[in-house]
């Protein structure tokens, strides 16, 4: 049960699962006080807005894309590799908005994505037991004892690289970087790749006509907020709460607590425990928050921490992110949209198709097949459908690389190419290709005649 009076560190009285074991010595207190001092890397406001923009998809009057890397690297936190995974969300977005005909809320699992859930706090590699890899926030995946090492000064490192990101992205999505002319240009280069489908040719002449059309009639991009600008927000699994405690602040001007190191957090599948550290944390900060739902889930326990979250229900505080996979989806998604909705709670329905689809392959590498991620969208929309619910997103693991890590898509990758670029070393993402090929199929679900 929870603290009658909710503190920020009141989840220390509290079991918290998926923590590191972080060596004895004073290393973690002092990078919790340096962190605890430090400014935050968003504000009040900007979640704020975000909760109240979250708050129309309850409604099915916006439609939320949240998506980046499975777990970002502190070596790819570089200026081309920012742009690139940027690049590849602002063209799903125009693809989905326009088709959709609403607006599309874009928040990456960026700046801040840094550490990852594991299984066992160990793991053999070639033979030998070392610590398990839980992120660039915790440890390094190399293979020997003091890489794996688990070091709380690493948590500063990410707060620092997170600060770099978030300041090229607002530097993008601001500075004109994200205008309808440049995303244009990227269409035109990246949609030569995609197969001469009718109904990719069909939906990139309507784009192109109405982009046309308003700089006919003065809709400078260059001089128009509107098309000049975009606002992509900051999302993260909460995981490290070591790290989440250090940037909570109070808002002055509210006198709510906000987790500053991102606008949405979420809750994993395997933390979101009704007595567990992590729901006691997320349940007294305002941000918008996620929580993510796969097969084991209880459908009296979901109720409880919805309960918990957002005991208000408040729309646009809680969006449960579903993660069953193709194969299992029409077996829990229907009974769990049946129950919320008889109990009448007002949250986002995202899908997640990327974890219940993961395989290894007979080369020892985990990768997911394209037609299953989009087989369970398809399912995702069609069940809703059917219960009158609302679809009200998508949340996926993707890269602005052209790397090889999923199968399918236009080119027909197969297990035997993967190899060629695989470069994650946590789970496969979609490259930038097979991202916006997605879309377009998103794009065909979302149209309102659909």
């Amino acid at each position: 049960m929870p603290s009658q009076k909710w503190t920020k560190s009141s989840w220390r009285s509290f079991r918290a699962l998926q923590q590191p074991v972080w060596p004895a010595g004073s290393a973690l207190e002092e990078t919790q006080k340096t962190l605890s001092q430090l400014p935050p890397l968003v504000f009040a406001g900007e979640c704020q807005t975000l909760k109240a923009q979250l708050a129309d998809a309850v409604e099915g009057r916006a439609f939320v894309l949240q998506c980046g890397d499975c777990a970002e690297d502190f070596s790819r936190c570089t200026g081309p590799d920012i742009r690139e995974l940027l690049k590849v969300i602002l063209q799903m977005s125009v693809v989905l908005a326009f088709a959709g005909e609403k607006r599309v809320i874009k928040i990456g699992r960026i700046a801040g994505q840094y550490a990852k859930p594991r299984s066992s706090d160990t793991e053999m590699v070639n033979g030998t037991e070392l610590p398990s890899y839980r992120g660039d926030m915790v440890n390094s995946p190399d293979a020997n004892l003091e890489a794996r090492t688990p070091d709380p000064r690493r948590m500063l490192e990410g707060y620092y690289r997170a600060a770099a990101t978030l300041n090229l992205v607002r530097s993008f999505t601001l500075g004109g970087y994200a205008s309808l002319e440049r995303v244009q240009a990227w269409h035109r280069a990246s949609l030569d790749a995609l197969p001469a489908g009718q109904k990719y040719e069909d939906l990139v002449r309507q784009i192109w006509k109405t982009i046309n059309f308003m700089t006919a009639i003065g809709l400078d991009p260059q001089h128009t907020p509107q098309l000049n600008q975009v606002t992509l927000y900051t999302s993260h699994e909460a995981l490290l709460l070591d790290y989440e405690e250090a940037l909570t602040r109070m808002d002055s001007t509210s006198g709510g607590w906000y987790d500053c190191s991102a606008h949405m957090l979420w809750i994993g599948d395997r933390t979101r425990q009704l007595d567990g550290a992590h729901v006691e944390f997320l349940r007294g900060v305002r941000n918008p928050l996620g929580m993510k739902v796969g097969p084991s889930y209880d459908i009296d326990t979901v109720k409880a921490l919805a309960q918990r979250l957002n005991p208000d229900n408040e729309p646009g505080r809680l969006t449960l992110i579903t993660r069953f996979g193709a194969d299992k989806i029409d077996s829990y998604l229907p009974k769990l949209l049946k129950e919320m909705k008889q109990e009448g709670f007002k949250v986002v329905w995202s899908c997640d198709p990327m974890h219940g689809n993961t395989y290894q392959n007979e080369y020892g590498q985990k990768s997911r097949k394209f037609e299953d991620i989009l087989r369970e969208i398809k399912n995702f929309y069609q069940i809703h459908k059917a219960e009158g619910t609302v679809a009200g997103g998508v949340h996926l693991e993707l890269t602005g690389d052209h790397v090889t890590e999923c199968t399918g898509g236009s080119r027909q990758l197969l297990d035997k190419h993967l190899h060629l670029n695989y470069q994650t070393n946590c789970d496969p993402r979609l490259n930038a290709e097979q991202s916006v090929e997605l879309a377009f199929e998103l794009a065909e679900m979302l149209h309102p005649c659909k």
